[in-house]
């Protein structure tokens, strides 16, 4: 980020001064207006609730074009790396800022298999847990307790120390979710294997049981490490900037891992293919698609298309139409008769002949498919933000150790615009009316 010779001038009309904020230049992007010093020497604030204009911090990971439809990690489109690359491949380009060598790459692989398994007393922590708890909640339990079995990785200021943390996390998050499910079900842990690949040793740990070998399905496996490629890091979002956030204080990494998927859970935020089903569910058959169409149209029904749109894309979303064509790869090799996935085909082709939907760019966004997907894979809707937690740890993990490396990077500390009383005096309780 560099300053440029412009800036912008605040002119206050009660008294007529004049303050120069500097404004400064990404290397893509729109320009930032420098408010740091604002306060100092205007006694003002900003005032921006959900941050929505407000860059919290410098970042060389991902960059959003939300207008033009574009997501780039390290530079480069997500569309090429969900193409030509593999979920390890991605997380080293997000971890390390370039594409490994094939040295680099197996070595990567090794070192992060080498953390798969969990210390065996976390085992005993599921029992806890009751069997209909959500995965999400399991999810941040043990993850956050991971702090308590791995002493030795908890020192942020030693390079090594969070390199190895972050190996860890990488590694051991599909152990975690996996078991999980199991627990849910009431199988037994399945452990990792090291002869599989990332989204291969997840799906045997899941859906494989010890009486009988497990035999990976390829079209399975590759649309499952799609999902993780896409899902791996979107920019400042609520989690990773719960994560950022987390860890300005100092937090250990596990702890902050945990905030954000406790940040993830939130409907609004990971729950979002999920609300895709339930939608599907609600309007029951394709025959009601046209009726269901016409009360998202009336405003006075308050009804919502669900898996359309999106808080930050004003265009398609790059994601979905990765995710469009992994969705009809897994039902073409399941042959799914589903009617939930007939309904969501059907709407889909409605919704992107609509004008309506069409002029309010109201494209399908990853969320529309990613549900479908693994609902035909097996998946209970449950374990859904589960699978996104998964994935997204890798972007955590990356904007996390960039704060620590970031020497303008301080303790989080946003101020407010306080609208409660003023200072009043305290009256005696034998007093008060």
């Amino acid at each position: 980020m560099t300053q440029t010779k412009s800036s912008v001038t605040l002119v206050d009309n009660q008294s007529g001064k004049k303050y120069e904020l500097p404004v400064l230049s990404g290397a893509i992007g729109p320009q930032v207006i420098d408010v740091r010093k604002l306060y100092t020497d205007s006694g003002y604030f900003t005032y921006d609730p959900g941050y929505t204009s407000t860059g919290a911090c410098k970042s060389k990971i991902t960059y959003i074009d939300g207008d033009e439809g574009v997501l780039l990690h390290r530079g480069y489109a997500i569309e090429d790396l969900a193409e030509h690359s593999d979920f390890m491949e991605v997380a080293y380009l997000i971890l390390k800022g370039e594409l490994p060598n094939k040295a680099e790459k197996a070595k990567f692989e090794r070192d992060v298999t080498l953390h798969t398994m969990l210390h065996e007393q976390i085992n005993r922590f599921f029992s806890g847990f009751r069997r209909d708890a959500h995965p999400m909640a399991v999810m941040c339990g043990v993850v956050g307790a991971l702090s308590a079995f791995y002493h030795d990785s908890l020192d942020i200021s030693d390079p090594h120390q969070r390199m190895i943390a972050s190996y860890r996390l990488i590694a051991k998050m599909p152990t975690i979710a996996a078991m999980a499910y199991k627990y849910s079900i009431g199988q037994p842990f399945m452990y990792p294997r090291n002869d599989l690949g990332y989204a291969e040793n997840f799906l045997q740990m899941t859906f494989g049981v010890p009486c009988e070998p497990y035999k990976p399905n390829p079209v399975l496996s590759k649309a499952m490490d799609k999902i993780f490629i896409l899902h791996a890091d979107h920019e400042q979002n609520a989690s990773t900037s719960t994560v950022r956030l987390a860890g300005s204080s100092g937090a250990n990494p596990f702890a902050c891992i945990a905030a954000g998927i406790a940040t993830l859970w939130g409907p609004a935020h990971g729950g979002a293919n999920e609300a895709v089903l339930k939608m599907l569910a609600e309007i029951g058959s394709k025959d009601r698609i046209p009726e269901f169409i016409k009360r998202v149209k009336d405003k006075n029904e308050g009804v919502r298309l669900m898996g359309f749109g999106h808080r930050v894309y004003k265009n398609y979303d790059p994601r979905a139409k990765v995710m469009s064509a992994t969705c009809k790869a897994v039902l073409g090799e399941l042959g799914v008769s589903d009617p939930l996935l007939e309904i969501a085909v059907e709407l889909e082709r409605i919704a992107l002949q609509d004008e309506y939907f069409v002029s309010k760019k109201l494209y399908p966004n990853v969320d529309f498919y990613s549900g479908i997907i693994l609902k035909a894979m097996g998946f209970p809707v449950a374990m859904f933000t589960a699978l996104f937690a998964l994935a997204r740890t890798v972007g955590w993990i990356a904007q996390w150790n960039e704060m620590i490396e970031d020497p303008e990077q301080k303790i989080g500390r946003p101020r407010q615009l306080y609208t409660g009383a003023s200072k009043r005096p305290f009256v005696a309780i034998e007093k008060r009316a």
